[in-house]
C-alpha cells in the first residue's frame, strides 16, 4: 500500500507502522472477516481478515469458557515475529504483523488511538 493516501483509515494503519517499532503490516476487518482497510505488502489482506475473524471467534469462546471477561486480543508469537489480533468492539478487528523487534509497550499505547480514530468503528472493549 502507498504511504500517501486520502483514506483516513489507511492513514491510521500507516501511522501505526511508522510509530511503533517492529510493526510491518496491519489489516482492519469486520468481525465476520470482511476487509475494511489494509497496510500490507507481503500478506494477503483478505485472507488475513478471514483467518483473524475465525481466530477472534475462537478466542471469545476460550475467554468465555475460562471466565476471564471480554476478550481483548489474541497473540501468536512466532519464530521471526508476532501476529496480534485485537478486538475492536464487537464489530471489527485489527490484525498486526510485527517482526521480532516489536516494541510491545508502544504497541499497547498506540492501539487505543488507532481504534478510537477509525471512522465508523465502535470503541474497543
Amino acid at each position: 500500500m502507498t504511504e500517501t493516501t486520502a483514506d483516513p483509515v489507511q492513514g491510521l494503519l500507516a501511522t501505526l507502522r511508522d510509530t511503533v517499532m517492529g510493526v510491518t503490516e496491519s489489516v482492519l476487518a469486520t468481525a465476520d472477516g470482511l476487509l475494511v482497510a489494509a497496510d500490507a505488502e507481503k500478506t494477503h489482506p483478505e485472507s488475513m481478515a478471514a483467518i483473524a475473524a475465525a481466530t477472534l471467534s475462537l478466542g471469545h469462546r476460550l475467554a468465555e469458557q475460562g471466565g476471564t471477561g471480554t476478550l481483548r486480543e489474541m497473540s501468536a508469537r512466532c519464530g521471526t515475529g508476532h501476529v496480534i489480533v485485537t478486538a475492536v468492539g464487537s464489530r471489527a478487528l485489527l490484525v498486526v504483523v510485527a517482526d521480532e523487534g516489536l516494541d510491545l509497550a508502544a504497541f499497547r499505547r498506540e492501539i487505543p488511538a488507532v481504534v478510537e480514530d477509525s471512522p465508523g468503528i465502535s470503541t474497543p472493549m
